[in-house]
């Protein structure tokens, strides 16, 4: 199904079927319109030489040189040149797909002042599977993510490099082979194209989508993990989470109580305790912390794809063209920092259930360390050493990158967002999150082999694709593999699919 361009209502899913599943993408014939009446009033103000940033002006410290008829064409490619500055390794098609995305909204406003050839050239390349190389690193997430969109202008002009069919080659070549024409920089064309942060916005896009999937499976591992240390259910009511008013929580306490029923453990036929520890009992209120702070974060990001991202910034209704700093990554890096260190959080919480399940002082009758050969088997005693070592990389990386501002261009740009670095942070604390999550399923399968009772069916279900993968630990062998399985398992999202299949959504 086409994904339409409007300016409006591109949600992260849509975004993320663009990205990584690559759905084709039109542009509204209302957004062409708008589009061509923009340029249309630009090219009237460059006529009557009204000064205008970016346009018949330097950028940055240079704002106030003023450039004549003739460089004001010639500016636009030498500007793409020296902002094409980034380093390292190319990030992820579908990061540079979604942000391909992203910048075709913001034009789709028809306030950005390009070209129409430039937006159907995004989208062209975005049908076409033509992916321009763009170092992931380089952006500091304010005048937009300037290194690595000028990676993605070069393409406008058949130069750079770009992924077609899933070879590197060189941009013009890219574009030839897919049929798209070439079509060049004229006065503004270059900015419009990197003046917003489109990158680390759909990076954003795409970490959210995976958290929430991410989150629910955290609710299936907990909900494991208390059917073995026979829980006291009475906390997962959602009424207690009701009478407090946190979203969050009860859209976790609901999803926990649907993974449970039909077990003998809500059905009151095993004796509990009065009260379990926090890192039982809280659950529903810590989970549901970070679906709350994750929701925030998304309707931020979905502000962002939907909003006017550049600088300046036209009004043709109104004949007026005002330059300003709607290029800023803050308002999507202080949530998104927010939303790194909430998984950091759910993962310190699954570490700890993981560790009640191990000792045997607080495991409820389990064997020490989830072995029958206690002393000559060590079990799953350094799966925890495995989940700390990520735990401690987490929080270091959950420090946020928000705060980290250092000035540039001669203190013209003397506070940026960094949110390029929130960005990609926020993936690899989640790849180590799927580490983590990979363990307590693999530690809570363990401990309800040993058990003898009924579990609810959401739980029974996860065991059961979980031993479709690793088999029980009888004996010791080596378990990284088994933790590797683990982790592409949780990736993969097979666990949550199958649960839900049985269960219903869980949120």
């Amino acid at each position: 199904m086409t994904v339409v361009i409007t300016g409006t209502r591109l949600s992260i899913e849509k975004l993320v079927k663009v990205a990584r599943d690559n759905e084709s993408v039109s542009l509204h014939p209302d957004s062409l319109m708008r589009i061509k009446a923009c340029r249309e009033m630009l090219e009237n103000k460059i006529k009557v030489h009204e000064i205008m940033y970016g346009v018949n002006t330097g950028i940055g410290e240079f704002s106030e040189v003023v450039l004549n008829d003739d460089q004001i064409k010639e500016f636009q490619k030498y500007l793409i040149y020296n902002h094409a500055a980034g380093i390292g390794d190319p990030a992820p098609i579908e990061y540079v797909r979604g942000a391909m995305l992203a910048r075709a909204n913001v034009h789709a406003h028809g306030n950005s002042g390009c070209r129409l050839e430039i937006t159907q050239t995004l989208i062209e390349m975005l049908n076409k599977d033509v992916t321009p190389y763009v170092c992931q690193k380089g952006s500091v997430g304010a005048c937009g993510d300037l290194a690595p969109m000028a990676q993605i202008a070069l393409l406008m002009m058949g130069e750079g490099k770009a992924f077609y069919q899933g070879k590197l080659l060189e941009g013009r070549d890219a574009l030839k082979k897919a049929g798209i024409s070439i079509p060049g920089l004229q006065a503004r064309d270059g900015l419009a194209i990197i003046n917003g942060s489109n990158l680390l916005t759909a990076m954003s896009a795409l970490f959210l989508y995976d958290a929430n999937n991410w989150l629910k499976q955290a609710e299936i591992a907990a909900a494991m993990s208390l059917e073995a240390l026979k829980a006291n259910m009475k906390p997962y009511n959602v009424k207690i989470h009701q009478a407090r008013g946190f979203p969050g929580a009860v859209r976790s306490a609901q999803a926990i109580q649907k993974l449970i029923k039909g077990g003998d453990l809500i059905e009151g036929k095993m004796k509990c305790k009065i009260q379990d520890a926090y890192s039982m009992r809280s659950t529903p209120q810590v989970i549901g912390a970070a679906h709350d702070a994750l929701m925030y974060a998304r309707s931020q990001v979905e502000i962002e794809l939907n909003g006017v991202g550049d600088n300046p910034i036209f009004f043709p209704d109104d004949d007026l063209q005002l330059s300003g700093a709607n290029f800023q990554g803050s308002p999507v890096s202080l949530p998104m920092d927010m939303a790194g260190a909430a998984i950091t959080m759910v993962s310190v919480m699954s570490e700890r259930r993981m560790n009640r399940l191990n000792n045997p002082a607080l495991n409820v009758g389990l064997p020490a360390f989830l072995t029958k050969g206690a002393g000559m088997y060590s079990g799953l005693m350094l799966s925890q050493y495995t989940a700390d070592a990520l735990i401690v990389e987490q929080r270091i990386l959950s420090a946020p990158a928000s705060i980290q501002s250092i000035p540039a261009a001669a203190d013209q740009e003397d506070f940026v967002s960094m949110g390029m670095n929130t960005a990609i942070k926020n993936f690899q604390i989640l790849d180590n999150a799927y580490g983590i999550l990979g363990i307590e399923f693999m530690a809570a399968a363990q401990a309800l082999d040993f058990r003898d009772y009924i579990c609810g069916k959401g739980v029974t279900k996860a065991k059961e694709i979980i031993r479709r993968h690793v088999r029980f630990l009888d004996e010791d062998r080596p378990l990284y593999p088994d933790h590797t399985k683990m982790k592409e398992l949780v990736k993969s999202c097979e666990i949550l699919h199958e649960v839900e299949r049985v269960v219903g959504s869980l949120g």
